[in-house]
C-alpha cells in the first residue's frame, strides 16, 4: 500500500472508530429509554458496537497510530425522552455508522475491506430493523448532506 493509501486508510479507520465511540454512547441513551421488549436488541447492538470499536482501535494501533479517544459526551441529534425517540436514535446511529464504513470500504484493501463491508452490512440491517424500512444504498443516501467528519454526533 502506498503512503497515500495508508494515510487514507488510517483517516477512514479513525472516522469509523469515532463513529463507533459515538454509537456506544448513543446506545447507552437508547438503553435508558427504550421499551422493555426492545432492550435485548438494543443491548446486542451496544455489544456489537463495542466489539467493532475495540477492533478498530487495534487496527489503528497496528498502523502505528494512536486511536482516536472517545469524547466524554456527545450531543444527540434530537431529544430522547421516550421509547419512540430511542428507536429513532438507534436508527440514526446505524445510518451514521454505515456512512463511515462506506468510506472505509473505499479506502481499505484486503481483509480490512471485507471487515468494513461486513460492518456496513450489519449497520444497514440494524437500521432497517429499527426503522422498519430500508434504503436503496445504505451508507450513501444517509450522507446526502453530510461528510464522514460529521458521521458521529458532535461533541
Amino acid at each position: 500500500m502506498s503512503g497515500t493509501g495508508k494515510k487514507e486508510q488510517l483517516t477512514a479507520l479513525q472516522a469509523a472508530l469515532t463513529a463507533e465511540h459515538a454509537a456506544v454512547y448513543g446506545y447507552g441513551v437508547v438503553g435508558g429509554r427504550i421499551a422493555e421488549g426492545q432492550r435485548s436488541e438494543a443491548r446486542a447492538a451496544y455489544d456489537a458496537h463495542r466489539a467493532r470499536r475495540d477492533a478498530l482501535a487495534r487496527e489503528v494501533r497496528d498502523l502505528g497510530a494512536q486511536p482516536a479517544a472517545a469524547s466524554a459526551a456527545y450531543a444527540l441529534p434530537f431529544p430522547v425522552s421516550d421509547s419512540a425517540a430511542a428507536v429513532r436514535l438507534a436508527a440514526e446511529l446505524e445510518d451514521r455508522v454505515a456512512g463511515v464504513y462506506s468510506d472505509l470500504v473505499r479506502a481499505a484493501e484486503g481483509a480490512l475491506r471485507g471487515t468494513a463491508a461486513e460492518a456496513l452490512r450489519e449497520a444497514a440491517v440494524r437500521a432497517v430493523r429499527w426503522r422498519g424500512e430500508s434504503v436503496a444504498f445504505p451508507g450513501l443516501a444517509e450522507r446526502a448532506g453530510t461528510t464522514s467528519a460529521s458521521a458521529a454526533p458532535s461533541a
